[in-house]
């Protein structure tokens, strides 16, 4: 039986969270807002943003602190330049669910809806980030040597997932920068890596889609054929096996994806982009 974590609340500011921190704990709203700051709408229908970048965000000054050499450099294109070029504004949909649950199906299956209407998105799918970025030791050994295979090469303990989140999440921020959306697949299953990603970016850029598939339907499906070697004791720390998952509390949109299409499911998200001011509504092919 999967396990979904209950925990209560953090509360305070993102740089006071220890890294030993429970990971079943969330953001509180009024903290994630403090954190963010507000949004402006612009004349032209885009909705513009005040002037923003990481290092203004309080969680990273604190963590830069030290770094004395590192200055953030502000770009001559700008955000806005780039969403109005785009003619919609930049996020980040970050599709979170069991694996099986249809994250990489639904994302793909929207990255091609909004493609045919003109939108500028591009999909970061979990296995396809884990052969290059998140690259495993074992891909890196041959190339870059057994040190740097186990410094830098991420497995599937606690703290490699951790980190599989944050750099994808640093990728995706900078997608949403350059006005693209970015949609996310991963199973992403501890709550609070989640909510630093959030953290970074401003109210309303990072959607949080929650792929609610029952395990029962995810096992049935296994298309990798994972929870099968889960289920005989060949893949250890298997989320929903013998790793928990942490649904959202709050997500922007839950899917269920055990009773509809893909392409019912995607159109669902096109819906909420449309209803947030996020894309304009899409012309009837």
């Amino acid at each position: 039986m999967v396990r979904f974590a209950v925990g209560s609340g953090l509360n305070g500011r993102l740089a006071a969270v220890s890294i030993a921190a429970s990971r079943s704990g969330s953001l509180a709203d009024a903290d994630r807002t403090a954190l963010q700051g507000p949004r402006t709408a612009a004349a032209d229908g885009v909705e513009k943003s005040p002037g923003h970048h990481p290092q203004n965000h309080p969680a990273t000054r604190k963590s830069m602190a030290n770094d004395t050499n590192v200055t953030w450099h502000e770009h001559q294109v700008t955000r806005d330049a780039r969403e109005r070029l785009n003619g919609h504004r930049g996020c980040v949909i970050w599709f979170t669910g069991l694996s099986g649950s249809g994250k990489s199906t639904v994302a793909n299956t929207l990255d091609h809806l909004l493609a045919g209407h003109g939108f500028h998105s591009a999909v970061l799918d979990g296995d396809n980030v884990r052969h290059g970025l998140n690259a495993g030791p074992g891909m890196l050994r041959g190339t870059h040597g057994e040190d740097f295979a186990q410094r830098f090469g991420l497995g599937f303990s606690a703290v490699d997932r951790e980190e599989n989140i944050r750099r994808i999440g640093a990728v995706a921020q900078l997608f949403c920068e350059a006005g693209l959306i970015a949609l996310t697949a991963f199973i992403s299953p501890y709550r609070l890596d989640r909510d630093r990603i959030r953290s970074t970016m401003r109210p309303g850029e990072f959607i949080e889609v929650f792929v609610d598939t029952p395990l029962e339907i995810c096992e049935k499906r296994d298309p990798k054929g994972l929870y099968k070697k889960a289920r005989a004791g060949e893949i250890k720390h298997f989320t929903g096996i013998d790793d928990p998952y942490e649904a959202p509390h709050e997500p922007e949109l839950t899917l269920l994806a055990g009773q509809k299409t893909p392409h019912e499911l995607a159109l669902e998200v096109i819906d909420y982009l449309v209803g947030s001011s996020i894309i304009p509504q899409p012309s009837k092919a």
